[in-house]
This record gives C-alpha cells, structure tokens and sequence, in this order.
C-alpha cells in the first residue's frame, strides 16, 4: 500500500515500527522475513531466540510499560483479546494505531497469519506459510492409528481443562480430548474441573502445560482416588512447555503439535507393550 508524496514519490503506507504484545505475532513477523519492522515485544517473547538480544521488551501479557511503548514512536500494535482491552484503550486514546487479534482456533491462527501478512504487505509469504501447515494439518489428519483419550490440564489449582487450539491439535494428532465440550469456553473459569470428573472421564494420557510454571508429574499422580487412572497407573504424564503450546500461532502448529504427536505415539508403544 503506498501513495504520492509531497515530490511525486511513492510513500509507503506499510507499518514499519511495530511492537508486538504477545509472543505469537513476534514469531510470525520474524517467519515473514519482517522482524525488521519490529521495535518493541512482550516480556515473554522467546522465539526465535534472538528476539531476546534484538528487540526492546516492553512489558508483561495483560500489564505494558505504557510511556516506554510510547517512547518507541509505534506505528502499529498488536495486541490479543479482551485480555489487553484496557492496554489497547490506553494506547489508542493516546492516538497510537491498535489491532486486537482472537484467534482460539487452529482456523483462527492460520487467519491471523494471513492477516499479519497483509497488514506488512508480505501476504505470498503468509499464504506459503500457511500451506505448510495446511499440508502437515491434513497428512496428521489422514493418519490410521489407535485413538488415545487425553486430558488436557492447562492449570493445576485450580484445575483448568485445555482450550480449544489445544484440544483441536490433539485430536489432530490421533487423541481424543476428553473435555472437548468445554475446550470451546474462551474463559479459562468455565473449563475449571473437579478431581472426580478426571476420574470419571478415565484419560490413556495426561498432558499437562501449566502456562509459566514447571508441571509437578509427581504432583499429579499425587492426586486423590488418581492411581486407578490408567493414565497414573501407567506412568503416562507428560508435560509441554507453555511457549510451545499455549500461545496461537506458529509454535503451537510446529513443536507444540511435534510433541503431542511424540507423546501420543509415545503412549500407543508403552500401552501395545
């Protein structure tokens, strides 16, 4: 997008001083070639690693150093959900150029890729991007193998089942969530379990990524009335890193779906053995 300028000369319209509020769009601007344009990230960005030594960090995921994105003279930022709203306000009553992203999908990641990739005008890259994962998607999709019923834990105390990007990729993978129906909640308190309804529900695996804290396996296993789980009872307790997992982009489609298809093929040798 570019228009005339005052000597007759294309001008860019593009956003070239991006900062970017969640680690998802930090890593997809870097997969586009056009971490250039980024000036400041979340605290939390960690992929590719050398976002850490290039780009200004500027705060947390739901607090923001205000005057400090602001000393950045941003053109663009990123922002995600009703989780940053009042971040995003701020920022626009102070004239700043916001877009709030939503994805909580695998169809919802891919899209805000392709968006991503309009917005810096670099939308072949996007969509081959997209291909990509759309192929591996697909060819994971069309896989034969024993289903394996997983449980999700997102949060140990209280116990929060897995969201819906999560619980589609497992499924992608040859598991079943067992609690799909609440992985569609976007609030983390209607996915909020009871011990018993793990019980009940009797998951071949559990996959636990507790968003910023090392998963306790042993803590787990700990559990009330939890060892006649087959789960439990066969040592089948796994955890992924929330990087990897828990934020709606890249990441999650790439290593994050490698390990869940690592844990479950993992779980289909032991169970067979």
């Amino acid at each position: 997008m570019g228009g005339i300028n005052a000597r007759g000369k294309m001008r860019d319209f593009k956003p070239n001083r991006i900062v970017c509020l969640t680690e998802e769009t930090v890593e997809t601007l870097y997969l586009l070639g056009e971490q250039d344009r980024v000036v400041g990230v979340t605290g939390y960005a960690v992929r590719p690693p050398e976002v850490r030594k290039e780009k200004v960090r500027v705060g947390a995921f739901t607090s923001a150093d205000i005057p400090k994105i602001l000393s950045l003279n941003p053109d663009l930022v990123l922002t995600f959900s009703d989780l940053q709203a009042d971040i995003a306000a701020e920022l626009i009553s102070k004239g700043i150029d916001v877009h709030a992203f939503n994805q909580r999908s695998v169809e919802g990641i891919l899209s805000m890729i392709s968006m991503i990739g309009s917005l810096v005008g670099a939308s072949k890259k996007s969509e081959e991007l997209i291909s990509g994962y759309a192929k591996k998607l697909e060819t994971l999709r069309k896989k034969e193998r024993k289903v394996i019923k997983v449980y999700i834990e997102e949060w140990d105390e209280p116990m929060i089942s897995g969201i819906l990007w999560f619980s589609e990729l497992v499924q992608i993978a040859g598991g079943v969530d067992v609690f799909s129906d609440k992985s569609k909640n976007i609030d983390a308190k209607s996915r909020i379990l009871e011990p018993d309804e793990v019980i009940k529900a009797n998951p071949d695996v559990i996959i636990a990524s507790w968003c910023g804290k090392k998963v306790r396996k042993e803590k787990i296993a700990a559990r009330r009335n939890w060892k006649s789980i087959p789960a439990v009872k066969n040592d089948l307790i796994f955890e992924i890193k929330s990087p990897l997992i828990l934020q709606p982009g890249p990441a999650a489609l790439g290593p994050g779906l490698d390990q869940i298809c690592w844990i479950l093929d993992s779980a289909r040798d032991r169970l067979r053995g």
